[in-house]
């Protein structure tokens, strides 16, 4: 047994200020999306100010997304996310569903996605062959997998650090942008965008995902009924704010169609303002977090495929811990083949990260969609206020939550609507087909599961 464990009853420590929540908020959201999926808004968006207001609704989104699960894991600090809101608010056959889908769709796409971002900004530095994404990205999953098999866990520093190169790294970027002397665009090759604004917000929420994680910070933070409020909105306020710099920077160095053009956007900014040194100076900073990020996505998503096959025997293989290393090796393993399995998928695609967010949005936005009702459940329950009264509440419920639950109505729709896409419905219409069926193969197995 682990030393450093608490006592059953035991109770996180209220630490938390205001300006350690916000650090920790940007830290969670800000990751490798930001250098890829601005291409592929720029795609959907009809005109550059169509582009800009789509990362202004995906602050507000967040936001009031961040506000109902502030809420719901005020409400059960001492549990597992969506996994055991889904459970209590809706029963034990919704949990294994969202659990079977994390692991089969949500989680190993995620990390898949992660991997081609890595794979686009590796082949930046050093090609590889005609799939050098789809080889990079694979070689990372495997490398990393095996890693955590054999016991090496994640480190801090090594993520705090990294998360601050980023950051650091965006921010000297967009300045150059803005404040340097123009330099001349280089030429469009493309056509203009569709103009398919569903799409385009896909592809925003994508890069604002990780709030989700953000809000249980609410056992931790001093003062949290107060706290809780400034630490999301200030927090989202900031991402969002940092997001529309780096966006207006890539417009003035690139404009619009370079922008949808563009594989590796932040690297063509790059080299046009510091030449190939530089590109591969910032495709270096990227390609590590990339990791770092991949590397907390299959720690974690393994540590909840090992609850899933602990929790319903007909997983019960996953649900085993291998003593050498302190691991659940099983399913590191079988995540590890999904991903791959995923990879492979994506490779056939022109666009791998494209792919494996058209694989994963409509799963995603179905159980962000449950999750949000299930506030109106537990609310329903509670009969009022009493003793037993969260220590943060939705402002402005039910409206905000309304708010959130139609944008998550909306974006759902608009995921699977995606294979009518002209530009997108070839591509990747399949993925997205294959994405719902695989969640919806969850539900026979739960049947099965029962027997």
């Amino acid at each position: 047994m682990d030393s450093d464990a608490k006592p059953v009853g035991s109770q996180p420590r209220t630490l938390l200020s205001v300006p350690d929540g916000i650090f920790l908020v940007v830290g969670m959201v800000v990751g490798v999306g930001i250098f890829k999926l601005p291409a592929l808004v720029a795609g959907n968006t009809s005109g550059s100010t169509q582009f800009v207001l789509a990362w202004l609704l995906g602050g507000a989104v967040s936001l009031c997304g961040a506000l109902v699960y502030a809420e719901l894991s005020a409400r059960h600090p001492d549990t597992g996310g969506e996994y055991a809101f889904l459970t209590r608010g809706f029963g034990r056959g919704a949990g294994f569903l969202f659990a079977w889908s994390r692991m089969t769709v949500i989680q190993t796409g995620a990390i898949a996605a992660v991997a081609f971002a890595f794979g686009d900004y590796a082949s930046e530095i050093h090609r590889i062959g005609e799939n050098s994404s789809a080889i990079y990205a694979a070689l990372g999953v495997i490398a990393l997998t095996l890693l955590n098999v054999a016991g090496t866990l994640q480190s801090k520093s090594l993520q705090k650090g990294m998360q601050i190169a980023l950051l650091t790294a965006v921010v000297l970027l967009s300045l150059a942008a803005l404040l340097l002397p123009e330099v001349p665009k280089p030429a469009a090759q493309g056509g203009g965008g569709t103009g398919a604004f569903g799409l385009a917000m896909i592809f925003v929420l994508f890069t604002f995902g990780g709030w989700n994680e953000a809000a249980y910070l609410a056992g931790e933070v001093r003062d949290a009924r107060r706290n809780m409020l400034r630490i999301l909105i200030w927090g989202i306020v900031a991402v969002t704010a940092l997001y529309l710099l780096v966006n207006a920077a890539y417009l003035v160095a690139l404009g619009l169609d370079g922008i949808r053009d563009s594989k590796a956007v932040a690297a063509d900014v790059m080299r046009l303002y510091a030449g190939e040194r530089g590109a591969a100076l910032l495709a270096l900073v990227v390609c590590i977090s990339a990791l770092t990020t991949m590397n907390a996505a299959i720690f974690t998503g393994a540590r909840t495929n090992f609850a899933f096959g602990r929790d319903f025997p007909l997983f019960g293989l996953l649900g085993t811990w291998r003593e050498t290393g302190s691991t659940p090796a099983n399913a590191l393993m079988m995540q590890g083949l999904i991903a791959l399995a995923l990879i492979g998928a994506g490779s056939v695609t022109p666009d791998g990260f494209g792919a494996m967010v058209a694989y994963t949005a409509p799963v995603f936005w179905t159980f962000f969609l449950l999750t949000g009702l299930t506030l109106f459940v537990f609310r329903a329950r509670d009969g009022g206020f009493g003793a037993a009264d969260p220590v943060f509440r939705v402002p402005l419920h039910p409206l905000v939550t309304l708010a959130f639950i139609a944008m998550c109505a909306y974006m759902l729709w608009s995921s699977i609507d995606y294979i009518r896409n002209p530009d997108f419905g070839p591509k990747f219409g399949d993925l997205v087909v294959a994405g719902i069926v695989i969640m919806a193969a969850g539900i026979p197995l739960y049947f099965l599961n029962r027997k």
